[in-house]
């Protein structure tokens, strides 16, 4: 699994990401679901369907509601699921955690490469898709990274990498 940044076409998840996939699924599959079903019963009550704004509304919930179960179930399907005690450290990858320094900023700052589903930026949890992920990964130890962003060139010199924490 040493370059997982080659299976760039699939959705990257760890095994954590993976159980929070899940269990989103089953939430909206069945309790979602039903409180969907019952706000259409409700709004059916209203009479006139046809100049029914909540019947509408609750309409329209259901098919995004299906839209996303049918998405959630496609990335579960389709995933590819990392561990992330597999993951080599020798190189900037999903699953690992790595320290850069700022050369701007004069700073050291900690990002954790994860895949698109799990990032959370305001958390340096970055997505491998994001700018300063797809720069940092394959590079090791010692490597000074340029990104081109919207604010200018970042720098960062590439400190540590270890597993995700």
């Amino acid at each position: 699994m040493s370059n997982l940044h080659e299976h760039s076409n699939r959705t990257v998840v760890s095994l954590e990401g993976m159980k929070k996939l899940e269990e989103k699924l089953q939430y909206l599959s069945t309790i979602r679901r039903a409180e969907v079903a019952e706000q259409i019963a409700v709004a059916r009550g209203f009479g006139d369907l046809n100049e029914n704004a909540e019947y509408d509304e609750a309409k329209n919930e259901q098919s995004r509601l299906e839209a996303e179960i049918i998405d959630l179930e496609n990335t579960i399907r389709t995933a590819l699921v990392i561990d992330d005690s597999e993951v080599s450290t020798d190189r900037v990858n999903i699953g690992t955690t790595v320290r850069v320094y700022d050369e701007e900023y004069g700073e050291e700052i900690e990002y954790t490469i994860v895949g698109a589903r799990e990032s959370d930026p305001l958390n340096n949890r970055i997505s491998n898709e994001s700018p300063v992920g797809a720069a940092l990964l394959g590079k090791k130890r010692g490597q000074t990274v340029k990104i081109d962003a919207p604010g200018g060139t970042i720098i960062l010199k590439i400190r540590d990498i270890q597993h995700k924490k």
